[in-house]
C-alpha cells in the first residue's frame, strides 16, 4: 500500500465523512475530485486550491508547492470543452503543475489514513502530509463529519535555521463568493453569497490552521487573466511574505490563503495542522426531480446539516475533538492492519472502505443510509440502495450496524408492495411513489438474510419484531398467488418462473445461484420465526429447505459444478409469463428474450459454470446459517470455477462487455463454458467480464472451505489491477466509480477468523480457518456496540480485546479449543464453565467497557 511516483498516476484517495461527499487527495498531492456538492465530480479542480511550503533563511526565500510531478494528461484532459483548457492545452494551470514542486514523492494509504512523503535533492526540507477523516466503528456521528484533516511534518534538512511557513490556498467554488475572516483570526469562512441559504445551490466552506502564528489572506488580488495567482506567487516568494487582503464585498470565485509559521533549527522537525470543512446542506433528486406546486424541488437536508449549522460549526466541533478523533481513528486503523492476513486481502478489505467516503453514499435527513451502486463522472450511477448490489457489501454491517439497519428499515417500509413483491430501488425523496415495480429474486431474498444477520449483530429483538411482518411477506411472495412471476408457484422449494437478478435480466429456469439465496433466506426466515414463537412458519420454511436441497443436488449438480436447468428452445415459457407481467413491466418479453435466428432463449446461464453458483453458501457462512450445499459437491464446484473461470492471463481472450481486465492481468470471469457445455448463442449478460465484488465473494467462499491458495490468487488478481499506475486503488469500478459491491472484500477478514455473532443469545465466537491454528493469528472484529481484536496463540490460548464499546455477551464460542486452564478478564480470574467449545463466564462484561479477555490453555 505504498505507491512510488509512476504508481501514483491514477491514485486519488477520498477524504470526507460518511454521506458528506469528499475531496480527493491525489497520489502526487493535488487536491482534485471536489465531490462535496451532493453529486460526483470526477476530474474536477477547485481553482488553485493547494498546499505550499515557504522556507526563509538568512540567504533568501524558497517556495515549493507540496506536490510531486504531474504524471497524467500532459496533453490536457478530454471532455472539458472550455477555451484554453482541455485536450490540446496541456494540464490545467489549476493543477499547479507549472509551479516549483518536489521531484521525489511516495504515497502510503492505509485507509482511513493517508500520507504523502515529499523530498527534493535541491531543497533543504522533507515533508509528510497526512490527510484523513475520522472513521471509528460504531460511531456514525463522528464518522460523518464533512471535513478533511491535514497534518504536516516538515524537517529542516539544511545546516542553517529556517522560518517555515505552510500555506493552504482554497478557492471559493461559487460564482458569487464572499470570503470572511473568522473572528478568532485562525481562518476564513467562504460562502455562496448569490443564493438564499435554503437553495440547493447554497454552500459554504471553512478553512482553519492551528497555532499562534496564523496569517490569513481572505482574498487574492482580484484581476483578470492570472493576476491573482501571479500576485500570490510574487508575495509568497518575497521576504515580507503574503500580505493581508480582504475586500469585504462579494466577488466571483475568490481565493483565500491560510498559513502558519514555525521556526526550525537545522535538523529539527516541526508540525502544522489544517482543517477544511464544508456545508452544502440542501439535497434533492437531481436525476429525476420531484417538484411542488410552485415548481420548486422537493428535497431534504443532508444529515450533517441537521447536526452542524454550517461549516464554521462543524469546523469548531472537529477542531475541539481533533486529538480524540485522530487517536480513535488510528486505533481502528492499527487494529485493522494488525490482522494476520495476506497483504492483498488487507489491501482489498481496507481500500474498498473508501466507498463510504465518496458520493456513492448519502445520509438522509434523519440519518438513514442511502447508497448509489457507484458514481458516474458527474452524477450517481444506478439509484436506490439497490438491494441486489448492496447484498454483497459486508463492511457497513460490521463497522456501522446502525446505518446498515437503517437500510433495512427503509427497504421494508417503502419498497414492500401489497403483493409482497419488493422494489429493489428506493426512490427519493423517501415515500415517493413510483419506481420500477419489478421484484428481484436475489435482492428480495438477500433482504431476508440481511435482516437475520443484522439482528444477530445487534441483538435488538424489538427491531426484528418491527420488520419481521414485512420480511415474512417478502419471503412468502415466492409462492404467493399474487406473484405473477411464478418463482415457487407450486411451493416445492424450487425457484422457477421469471427471475430478475443483479445481471440485469431474467432467468427462466432453476439455477443454483438464485436457488441458494432462496434456501438461505428460508433458513434465515425459519430461525427468526422460531425465535418469535411462529413455530408453524418455521417448520414450513425448514420443510421447503429440505425439499429444495434434495432437488438442487439431484437436478442442478452435473458431476462437476452446478448449472441452470432449462430447455433453451422452449419458447412457450415466455408465453407463460409475458401477459401476466403487464402490471409490473411493459417490456416485450417475447421480443426481448427470444432469438429467432437460432430459435433459442437469450440471457440464460444454461450449462455454464457461473462464478456465483454457490453465493447463498457465502451468505450462510457469514451470517451463521446452516450450510446450503452438499460439501463434496460444493468443493467440486469451487474447483470447477477455478479451473474454468480463473485465468492467469487474459491475453488472447475476447470480451465484448465492459473491460475491467486486459492483457496479462489475471482474474475470474463471470461465466465460463467448459468443453462439452452448450453455450447459448447469446448467454447471460456480462458473461466474459470480471467484476470485483463477485470475485471477492467467490474468494471468500474458497477461503471458508479451505482453498486458501486459490482464494489468494483471486484476490491478488483483483488488487494487482489497482496498482496506482493502471487504476486507482481507492476506486474499484463496475457500473461506475467507487462501486459498492467491492465491499464484499471486507468479509474475507471475518471468514478467516471464523467470527461468530449471536447477540440475541449474548454470544460471540471465533473459529479461525484450520490452516491458521498453531500460528500466532490476530484479527479485527466488530459488531453493534463494541469492536476490537482477537489473538489466537500457537498453543490456542485466546485473547479477545474490546478496544471500544461494551461487549454484551456471557458466552464465547471457541470450538478449536480444549478446556482452558483459566479465564481472565482484565487480568482477574473469573468463574466459568466450558463444554463442547462454548465458554460461559460469570461476569457482566457489558459494564466493563473496554476489556481484555484471556482464555488460557495453561497458567503462566
Amino acid at each position: 500500500m505504498r505507491y512510488d511516483k509512476e504508481h501514483t498516476r491514477e491514485l486519488i484517495f477520498p477524504i470526507g465523512g460518511i454521506g458528506t461527499g469528499s475531496v480527493g487527495f491525489a497520489g502526487n498531492g493535488m487536491l482534485k475530485d471536489w465531490e462535496i456538492f451532493n453529486r460526483p465530480a470526477k476530474g474536477s479542480l477547485n481553482g488553485c486550491s493547494h498546499l505550499a511550503l515557504r522556507m526563509k533563511t538568512a540567504d533568501g526565500v524558497r517556495v515549493k508547492i507540496l506536490n510531486g510531478d504531474q504524471e497524467k494528461d500532459l496533453m490536457g484532459q478530454y471532455g472539458t470543452h472550455y477555451d484554453y483548457d482541455g485536450y490540446g492545452y496541456g494540464p490545467n494551470s489549476s493543477t499547479m503543475a507549472g509551479y516549483d514542486h518536489f521531484s521525489e514523492w511516495s504515497f502510503t494509504g492505509e485507509f482511513p489514513m493517508s500520507e504523502l512523503a515529499l523530498s527534493d535533492p535541491g531543497f533543504p526540507a522533507e515533508v509528510t502530509v497526512a490527510a484523513w477523516n475520522p472513521m471509528i466503528p460504531n460511531d456514525s456521528e463522528n464518522s460523518s463529519i464533512p471535513a478533511a484533516f491535514f497534518d504536516l511534518s516538515v524537517t529542516n534538512t539544511g545546516d542553517v535555521p529556517a522560518d517555515l511557513t505552510v500555506a493552504f490556498t482554497l478557492r471559493n467554488p461559487f460564482p458569487v463568493s464572499k470570503n470572511t475572516l473568522l473572528p478568532e483570526g485562525n481562518g476564513v469562512f467562504l460562502k455562496n453569497a448569490g443564493v438564499p441559504e435554503d437553495s440547493t445551490d447554497y454552500g459554504d466552506l471553512t478553512l482553519t490552521a492551528e497555532g499562534a502564528s496564523v496569517r490569513c489572506v481572505a482574498d487574492w488580488y482580484r484581476g483578470g487573466w492570472h493576476d491573482g495567482a501571479a500576485t500570490y506567487w510574487r508575495e509568497i516568494n518575497s521576504r515580507a511574505g503574503l500580505q493581508p487582503r480582504s475586500y469585504g464585498s462579494n466577488g466571483a470565485y475568490d481565493t483565500c490563503t491560510v498559513s502558519a509559521e514555525r521556526h526550525a533549527e537545522a535538523g529539527e522537525t516541526v508540525t502544522f495542522r489544517f482543517l477544511m470543512t464544508w456545508n452544502v446542506p440542501n439535497n434533492y433528486n437531481y436525476w429525476n426531480p420531484l417538484k411542488d406546486e410552485a415548481g420548486k424541488d422537493i428535497g431534504w437536508k443532508n444529515w450533517y446539516a441537521t447536526r452542524w449549522a454550517d461549516s464554521r460549526a462543524s469546523n469548531a466541533y472537529a477542531s475541539g475533538k481533533r486529538n480524540e478523533l485522530k487517536a480513535r481513528t488510528l486505533k481502528f486503523k492499527e487494529a485493522l492492519f494488525a490482522t494476520t492476513a495476506d497483504p492483498a486481502v488487507l489491501d482489498a478489505a481496507s481500500s474498498t472502505l473508501s466507498v463510504l467516503h465518496t458520493p456513492t453514499v448519502l445520509r438522509l435527513e434523519d440519518g438513514s443510509f442511502y447508497g448509489w451502486e457507484g458514481c458516474r463522472e458527474v452524477d450517481g450511477s444506478c439509484e436506490g440502495s439497490c438491494t441486489h448490489v448492496w447484498n454483497y457489501a459486508y463492511a457497513l454491517c460490521y463497522l456501522f450496524p446502525d446505518l446498515e439497519r437503517s437500510m433495512r428499515d427503509l427497504d421494508f417500509k417503502y419498497n414492500l408492495q401489497k403483493s409482497g413483491a419488493m422494489r429493489f430501488r428506493l426512490t427519493l425523496p423517501v415515500g415517493r411513489e413510483g419506481g420500477w415495480p419489478m421484484p428481484c429474486v436475489d435482492g428480495q431474498m438477500g433482504g431476508v438474510i440481511k435482516l437475520y444477520r443484522d439482528w444477530k449483530l445487534c441483538g435488538d429483538t424489538e427491531w426484528l419484531r418491527k420488520n419481521w411482518p414485512a420480511a415474512k411477506r417478502s419471503l412468502e411472495f415466492a409462492w404467493s398467488p399474487e406473484n405473477p412471476l411464478g418463482w415457487d408457484a407450486d411451493k416445492d422449494g424450487v425457484l422457477e418462473g421469471r427471475q430478475h437478478h443483479t445481471l440485469d435480466m431474467e432467468l427462466f429456469g432453476p439455477s443454483s445461484w438464485l436457488q441458494s439465496l432462496y434456501m438461505a433466506a428460508l433458513s434465515a426466515g425459519a430461525e427468526m420465526a422460531s425465535f418469535l414463537g411462529e413455530t408453524a412458519s418455521a417448520d414450513e420454511y425448514r420443510s421447503l429447505v429440505e425439499k429444495a436441497s434434495e432437488w438442487t443436488e439431484n437436478h442442478l449438480f452435473n458431476g462437476s459444478y452446478y448449472v441452470q436447468k432449462l430447455d433453451l428452445s422452449d419458447y412457450a415459457i415466455l408465453d407463460r409469463y409475458a401477459d401476466a407481467m403487464s402490471s409490473l413491466n411493459s417490456e416485450d418479453v417475447r421480443g426481448t428474450y427470444w432469438n429467432p435466428e437460432v430459435n433459442e432463449l437469450k440471457y440464460q446461464i444454461g450449462e455454464g459454470c457461473e462464478i456465483d453458483q454457490c453465493l447463498g453458501e457465502w451468505h450462510a457462512v457469514l451470517s451463521g446459517l446452516p450450510p446450503v450445499f452438499d460439501p463434496a459437491h460444493l468443493n467440486s464446484a469451487l474447483d470447477a470455477v477455478m479451473k474454468n473461470n480463473y485465468r492467469a492471463s487474459f491475453r488472447g481472450f475476447t470480451n465484448p462487455w465492459r473491460n475491467f481486465i486486459l492483457n496479462d492481468e489475471s482474474g475470474t470471469m463471470m461465466c465460463a463454458y467448459p468443453e462439452g457445455a452448450r453455450k447459448p448463442a447469446i448467454p447471460v449478460p456480462y458473461c466474459e467480464e470480471t467484476m470485483h465484488g463477485f470475485e471477492y465473494a467467490f474468494a471468500g467462499l474458497l477461503l471458508a472451505k479451505g482453498h486458501r491458495a486459490d482464494a489468494l490468487k483471486v484476490v491478488r488478481g483483483v488488487r494487482d489491477r489497482y496498482d496506482g499506475r493502471k487504476r486507482n486503488p481507492y476506486n474499484e469500478i463496475e457500473c461506475g466509480n467507487n462501486y459498492a459491491r467491492s465491499m464484499a472484500s471486507f468479509a474475507l477478514l471475518m471468514i478467516d477468523s471464523g467470527f461468530f455473532f449471536d447477540l440475541p443469545n449474548r454470544t460471540i465466537g471465533f473459529d479461525p480457518q484450520p490452516d491458521l491454528l498453531g500460528t500466532d493469528f490476530t484479527s479485527f472484529w466488530s459488531l453493534d456496540g463494541a469492536w476490537g481484536t482477537v489473538r489466537v496463540r500457537p498453543d490456542l490460548s485466546t485473547e479477545i480485546r474490546v478496544l471500544e464499546g461494551a461487549l454484551r455477551v456471557s458466552r464465547i464460542r471457541v470450538p478449536y479449543m480444549p478446556a482452558p486452564e483459566a479465564v481472565l478478564v482484565n487480568g482477574e480470574p473469573v468463574i466459568y464453565s466450558f463444554e463442547d467449545g462454548m465458554l460461559v463466564i460469570d461476569v457482566n462484561l457489558s459494564t466493563k467497557g473496554a476489556v481484555d479477555i484471556r482464555i488460557l490453555r495453561a497458567l503462566v
